[in-house]
């Protein structure tokens, strides 16, 4: 699990192809990996990843093809900035929301304005996906945590404010740029306990 705080902004050095698969190699930037072991767990982007491989300045993970079809990672260009966040530890402080690292679908920017000193972010989201997303909500883009601060017919807007925007790769996107997204974990649930409640009025 992660909490959609990024620790830390690194790049994609490397996206070698295995058969239908991908081995990516990912600089570690800014993300403090004094400690990393083998097995464990990375949000790249938003997008869980197990090291597999590492030295003193990058990391490996292996991509399934359904991973790659299914988030941006097998498009991104290399040297392209990633947010990098590592797995949430018991006693850790939660100040984003829970964040599974698991893709729910891929989105893109649509509009970048200024507003005060913090910027408005707006995002399309497929339309499986708009059902979850609620004003106030919380969202992940890219492994980010945001607070959805407008809904449409076909996406949701955001405020990003100046820290995220310097501490992310938010700083380098822009309008039409592809982003994985993840919906509340918590909306997933009822909406699961609503169906099996449906289910059993019916029986």
């Amino acid at each position: 699990m992660f909490t959609g705080l990024i620790e830390g902004v690194g790049a994609l050095a490397s996206r070698e192809a295995r058969d239908d698969d991908a081995r990516v190699r990912i600089a570690f930037g800014t993300l403090p990996a004094g400690d990393v072991a083998l097995g464990e767990s990375i949000a790249v982007n938003g997008v869980c990843l197990t090291v597999v491989a590492f030295d003193a300045t990058h990391f490996e993970a292996d991509v399934s093809a359904e991973t790659l079809s299914l988030t941006t990672l097998g498009t991104l260009p290399i040297d392209r900035a990633l947010n990098l966040e590592r797995a949430l530890r018991l006693g850790d402080r939660l100040g984003g929301h829970l964040v599974s690292g698991h893709v729910d679908g891929v989105g893109a920017v649509t509009g970048i304005e200024d507003d005060t000193g913090a910027q408005r972010w707006t995002f399309f989201a497929p339309e499986q996906l708009l059902k979850y997303i609620a004003l106030k909500g919380s969202i992940c883009v890219d492994g980010v945590s945001l607070t959805v601060n407008a809904v449409s017919p076909h996406g949701f807007e955001v405020a990003l404010v100046p820290h995220t925007l310097a501490h992310t790769g938010f700083s380098q996107a822009a309008r039409g740029d592809v982003v994985n997204i993840e919906v509340d974990l918590l909306a997933r649930h009822v909406e699961r306990l609503l169906s099996a409640r449906e289910v059993e009025a019916r029986a």
